[in-house]
């Protein structure tokens, strides 16, 4: 079928919960894509940040296909070795001391706020989380009222109660904020969706401390920023702050569906058997992919090519005359490129013109491109770039 008849039928019969762009992709290898007109692509949104591999990854697909040709799925009444091992692997590299494997990232938030609340009970505290100004922590109701962002609640109250949001990097709000009823903190290192914001290393470094001071939870979203997405396996680790409780998702399976909560054994003490579980999450097929996706950012050092491949692009943009330019923000390949105007334009120019990028935050260009991207498709990005910037500009 062609992009044409596809998006006919998907109006027809899919939720229309997306406002897609109307091509329908087919196949990948690398960091390029083709749709089912054979039109190529270079994927530099990566599955929203998904696809920290790329696509078709030699030693994910053979992991996967020989865990296909075994066991795709059994009940955590049961052990698979898969998850025995990643939870393992987890372990090792975030000095946090459990392990949980979800399906997804706002069902790794959603736990999250379970251990923290169960923990916080267990001390006598109550079971309010605060987030901050710009967050996005998923799209379920609990993880919604945690995002607080208005026009994504519209129509879906009431929301969940127990939630409070205050200023982004802000110690002073987060001091007067804390009562009795505190459990945790919830924050994200850089904000993904919210425009590629960095907390500030001092301010985590307060946050932490005054955690520390009245036994409250601090919980980091590293759904978008972990996994080696900033040149670090976690984006904490630019700064040194360690949390009690950290979700993962988006690349940790590679592709596979998959998210995970980390937990220190303090927190995760309170948990009691029967207090959460999971029908999919942590089963062999997943578990193989975010073991193999693990082993090859390893293998193939991705963490210091995507710190590399992010300095030289701060450089690049920073120094190009783009027009209505106004910041670059981001740390490793996880890049916001904020201009004067709204940035939806922009990026269906870059489709027309062979590049998947995508608009977050209204003003900024967001990139997330595999951690493995060659730097001829860099380059080939920035042309692209500033061909459309210049053709829209033409066109005012």
């Amino acid at each position: 079928m062609t992009n044409k008849e596809n998006s006919d039928l998907d109006k027809k019969y899919y939720l229309q919960a997306f406002k897609r762009y109307p091509i329908t992709l087919a196949r990948g290898q690398g960091s390029h894509v083709w749709d089912v007109e054979g039109n190529e692509y270079i994927d530099a949104l990566g599955g929203i940040a998904v696809n920290a591999l790329g696509h078709n990854h030699p030693d994910l697909v053979k992991s996967l296909q020989e865990q296909l040709s075994r066991l795709i799925h059994v009940s955590n009444f049961y052990l698979s070795e898969a998850q025995v091992k990643l939870s393992e692997k987890l372990v090792q590299l975030s000095a946090l001391e459990r392990v949980f494997i979800t399906n997804s990232g706002a069902e790794s938030v959603e736990g999250a706020i379970k251990i923290a609340r169960k923990y916080a009970h267990s001390i006598g505290r109550g079971g309010e989380v605060i987030s901050f100004t710009g967050a996005f922590h998923g799209r379920t109701l609990a993880s919604l009222a945690a995002t607080g962002k208005k026009q994504m609640q519209k129509g879906f109250d009431p929301m969940p109660g127990g939630f409070k949001q205050i200023p982004f990097n802000d110690i002073e709000a987060a001091r007067n904020a804390i009562s009795k009823e505190t459990a945790a903190f919830i924050i994200e290192p850089i904000q993904g969706e919210g425009g590629i914001h960095l907390a500030d290393r001092d301010f985590l470094h307060a946050l932490r401390k005054l955690c520390n001071e009245h036994n409250i939870v601090l919980i980091f979203d590293e759904i978008q920023c972990g996994m080696g997405r900033t040149g670090k396996m976690f984006a904490h680790e630019h700064t040194g702050v360690k949390p009690d409780i950290m979700t993962l998702a988006k690349a940790l399976g590679g592709g596979v569906p998959m998210g995970s909560i980390l937990s220190s054994e303090k927190v995760s003490s309170a948990i009691d058997f029967g207090d959460h579980g999971t029908t999919f999450g942590g089963n062999p097929l997943a578990c193989t992919a975010g073991l193999a996706t693990l082993e090859a950012i390893e293998k193939e050092d991705l963490l210091s090519r995507a710190g590399k491949k992010g300095n030289w692009l701060k450089n690049k943009i920073n120094t190009l005359q783009l027009p209505g330019f106004k910041e670059f923000r981001g740390k490793g390949l996880m890049i916001g490129v904020e201009f004067e105007f709204g940035t939806k334009p922009l990026v269906a120019k870059m489709l027309e013109k062979g590049v998947l990028v995508n608009s977050t935050a209204d003003t900024v260009l967001r990139m997330l491109p595999a951690l493995n991207i060659p730097q001829e498709d860099l380059e080939k990005v920035i042309e692209v770039l500033i061909e459309s910037l210049n053709e829209l500009k033409t066109h005012d």
